[in-house]
């Protein structure tokens, strides 16, 4: 993904978490009694716990086989884990292949997988994320790694991880509305930062394609989420920019959960920047409110984390709290509609 313009509390879960809910997003006044006595009369939602250790393991896993770059050996059996893997939880599969022209004119043979829960439903959220890697570290601070590629464990496969996680769950506790689960393949093989060549449209060529040609000729989900970038320690989600114009209710909806959870230092109320990302282009093209949660901070001059595009972007660096935070959270989403 690339930026268009510049830019711990964790509670401890097992088993089921009860959450209150109401219409809309409320504020909390500790003590109150008429807050209590609205409290007893609210709903309370059961969400199954979102294990960490499960969704540690499938980003792990992914990491195995090495840089997914399309077009390579590592890709292509990373690709089949992940159908296998979904095949295990959806009711449904869709794999969409294609084949995508890169920027520097490489043809890339790439793979969209989508896993459906309770598709006879029509009211449905997405979920989505990337899971191929960067095939160069261009942002490296040692040149010499500028064309190597990476291991990608949070700029794509901590998404996938937590969204097989989410899966899982699924599969076990049926939410009162659809989900579809979709992995986009070649977000990450965007313009090389050394070549000068046009930009435009670079990133993302999985979801454009599904975009287009979306695996149902009728698709449409009320909301969708997309997670990118989920995994690094001290990860701050700001409210970004393409987010907040496309879908600026589901950004409140996502913060406001997140909040209620207890994760405020995590999902901070600001504005971040404008990301061209996977949910850009379904915006964009198939008119569907889909939101980013990515990782943004202000320290850095690309705006991301620390080890984004280059070779240390490897699993010593995913962080089981955030992959717990956004897990916890994102499932709360679902399980709260």
């Amino acid at each position: 993904m690339i930026r268009k313009e510049k830019l711990i509390i964790l509670l401890a879960f097992s088993g089921i978490v009860i959450i209150g809910c109401g219409s809309g997003s409320q504020t909390e006044s500790r003590g109150s009694e008429n807050n209590e006595t609205m409290a007893a009369t609210q709903p309370r939602r059961e969400i199954p716990h979102f294990n960490v250790d499960s969704a540690y393991h499938f980003v792990e896993r992914q990491v195995a086989f090495g840089p997914r770059v399309p077009n390579s050996d590592a890709h292509r059996q990373c690709g089949d884990w992940l159908h296998k893997t979904l095949n295990r939880f959806a009711d449904t599969v869709y794999v969409q292949q294609a084949r995508v022209r890169a920027f520097d004119g490489t043809v890339l043979n790439i793979r969209n997988f989508i896993g459906s829960f309770q598709p006879e439903k029509s009211n449905r959220i997405l979920l989505c994320a990337h899971w191929d890697s960067r095939p160069w570290a261009d942002h490296d601070p040692d040149p010499a790694n500028h064309y190597t590629p990476i291991d990608g464990a949070n700029d794509g496969a901590s998404g996938v991880g937590v969204l097989l996680e989410i899966a899982r769950l699924l599969s076990i506790y049926n939410p009162s509305v659809g989900v579809d689960i979709i992995f986009f393949d070649a977000e990450d093989y965007g313009k090389h930062r050394l070549i000068n060549v046009p930009d435009q449209d670079s990133w993302a060529l999985g979801s454009q394609y599904w975009s287009r040609n979306p695996h149902r000729t009728d698709y449409f989900a009320r909301f969708g989420i997309l997670l990118d970038m989920v995994g690094a320690a001290n990860a701050t989600f700001r409210h970004e920019g393409y987010s907040m114009l496309y879908a600026p209710n589901i950004v409140r909806k996502v913060w406001d959960i997140a909040h209620r959870q207890g994760f405020s230092s995590f999902f901070i109320n600001t504005e971040g920047g404008y990301v061209i990302d996977d949910h850009y282009y379904i915006n964009k093209i198939r008119n569907i409110p889909v939101i980013n949660i990515i990782d943004q901070r202000t320290h850095t001059s690309h705006g991301f984390f620390d080890y984004w595009h280059t070779i240390n972007d490897t699993m010593e660096h995913i962080d089981p709290q955030t992959l717990l935070v956004v897990g916890q959270t994102v499932t709360a989403v679902i399980y709260l509609e």
